[in-house]
């Protein structure tokens, strides 16, 4: 690891083509310009050997599976098809010592943004080495004059103090709770997943088992698939969420084209480096329950579930949920994360444990940053008048 004593060099990577002007890089420092970042499309960042050899090297300290390489692919070629995105990052000697992709709208006064979080609600952080690096990254992004949110940043992220520090003198920061998600801390009792819950919860998971039974043979399956093997099953497993309410309720994958094919090229990645996990409970054959996973990091992180309402009656989602806290806790791993909302059906049978997220918005000494500030008190205001309903 390189000494920190040394400057670093702090840019940012335009990574999307978006037809338009190619912009230059705002990632120096305040008092001295960084190098400027180099253009490329999106197929050749996703190529580019010194940023993917960095990036998969930092993953080993990343926490979430929202902060990998694959990830930030899928969605450049998917969701964030036309979108400005860029990479902030601290170069040192051996690579990229921290990095942060970001993205915005092409208008004058968008904001940065994080990727992924407003198109699929995750939580998501910079990777960084150390508190150092973290520092460095920190500096670039509060000298820009373009305001920052990032949502659902876990609240022990170690870019958040920096970031704190950084914008003094510099603007406002607003860090104000967001949604946090839940988790289930796993160990050797979980091998038997039943005897975690009390009796009546037992009694509630054996009575659906028995109406599982009455509909036919019950079996469960885990997959581990290859790429080559990806498409049959996440079809099949798209097809049972059609089944239930998501897709009355416009949620389901295949109601969102993009929506779908970021899944899938996420997924086949995932697929590649092993760790893509898809689950079934089926009911003489037939899937009537899904779940599509990641394992990542000592953890299972359930990133999509699904059953057929026709076998409501048996409970099948909940049955599979079980299964698969138990296969998580024979594989050894540490706990199984429920990404998403927190929900009242999660609280009230499966866990009130969660990990606290923080949103943070930054609010620069700019003409962009003050109109940002103006808008957001304007929101505030209007969502506390008599006869609004507060969000």
């Amino acid at each position: 690891m390189v000494g920190y004593g040394e400057r670093l060099a702090v840019n940012a990577v335009q990574i999307v083509a978006d037809g338009g002007e190619t912009a230059s890089c705002e990632t120096a420092s305040c008092d001295e310009r960084a190098p400027e970042g180099a253009a490329a499309a999106p197929s050749g960042w996703r190529n580019d050997s010194r940023i993917a050899n960095s990036w998969r090297g930092l993953e080993t300290i990343a926490a979430l599976p929202t902060q990998a390489l694959a990830f930030s692919a899928a969605l450049v070629g998917t969701l964030l098809a036309q979108a400005h995105v860029e990479i902030f990052q601290v170069q040192v000697a051996e690579g990229i010592g921290a990095l942060l992709p970001l993205c915005r709208d092409k208008s004058f006064f968008a904001r940065w943004r994080v990727t992924g979080a407003r198109e699929l609600f995750e939580p998501v952080d910079a990777l960084c080495e150390s508190p150092a690096a973290a520092k460095q990254l920190a500096r670039a992004l509060a000298c820009q004059s373009r305001p920052l949110v990032l949502d659902r940043l876990p609240d022990n992220s170690v870019l958040l103090p920096e970031l704190k520090q950084a914008m003094k003198g510099r603007g406002w920061l607003s860090v104000r709770p967001a949604v946090p998600f839940p988790t289930i801390a796993l160990d050797e009792n979980w091998k038997n997943p039943e005897s975690c819950f009390n009796s009546r919860r037992r009694s509630d998971f054996r009575r659906a088992a028995r109406r599982a039974e009455q509909f036919g043979n019950v079996t469960y399956e885990v997959h581990s698939p290859r790429p080559d093997e990806l498409d049959a099953l996440f079809d099949e497993a798209i097809r049972v969420e059609l089944s239930g309410w998501k897709k009355d309720a416009g949620t389901a994958i295949a109601s969102d084209h993009a929506k779908e094919q970021f899944f899938r090229d996420y997924f086949r990645a995932c697929c590649d480096a092993g760790q893509f996990r898809i689950a079934f409970m089926r009911i003489d054959g037939r899937a009537v329950a899904m779940q599509m996973a990641v394992e990542w990091a000592d953890r299972y992180w359930l990133f999509k579930i699904g059953y057929d309402e026709a076998f409501g009656k048996c409970s099948p989602g909940t049955l599979l949920m079980l299964h698969t806290l138990g296969y998580a806790a024979q594989r050894g791993l540490r706990a199984y994360e429920l990404l998403g909302n927190v929900e009242s059906w999660i609280a009230d049978f499966w866990t009130r444990d969660q990990h606290a997220c923080v949103r943070v918005r930054s609010y620069p000494y700019s003409v962009r940053g003050m109109a940002a500030l103006v808008a957001d008190t304007a929101t505030w205001l209007c969502k506390r008048l008599p006869g609004r309903k507060t969000q």
